[in-house]
């Protein structure tokens, strides 16, 4: 299953310019369950677990507020990175960082939706 993953970031890499670093997250527990990252100081599992609970805040609003919809994905935009959340399965996502300068959130998008119908 890990291979599965390693070769679906390697091919999200190399379409996305910029790539910082790619990670599957339990959404329940917040572990990391794959990482790939070009920056060492990039700490997936820092940001697997705090994104984690961002998307449970998110759909703890959605239900406050009545919305009968599922959560797809949350863009972000940073001054210097682009950040996106995806989700794989009702329980898993991908989170995913890139160089703002080098690329932009529809190339990023793209890419991953493109990749991940292979694991869902």
């Amino acid at each position: 299953m890990a291979d599965r993953y390693a070769e679906t970031f390697e091919k999200i890499q190399g379409e996305v310019p910029g790539f910082i670093a790619i990670t599957l997250v339990d959404l329940e527990t917040g572990m990391t369950l794959s990482t790939k990252s070009t920056r060492a100081d990039f700490d997936l599992n820092v940001a697997g677990a705090f994104n984690a609970e961002l998307v449970k805040q998110k759909q703890m609003a959605m239900k406050a507020l009545n919305l009968k919809s599922t959560l797809d994905d949350i863009l972000l935009t940073l001054t210097d990175q682009l950040h996106m959340i995806k989700f794989v399965t009702s329980r898993t996502f991908v989170y995913m960082a890139a160089d703002r300068a080098q690329t932009n959130l529809a190339v990023m998008r793209a890419a991953v939706s493109k990749h991940l119908v292979s694991l869902a």
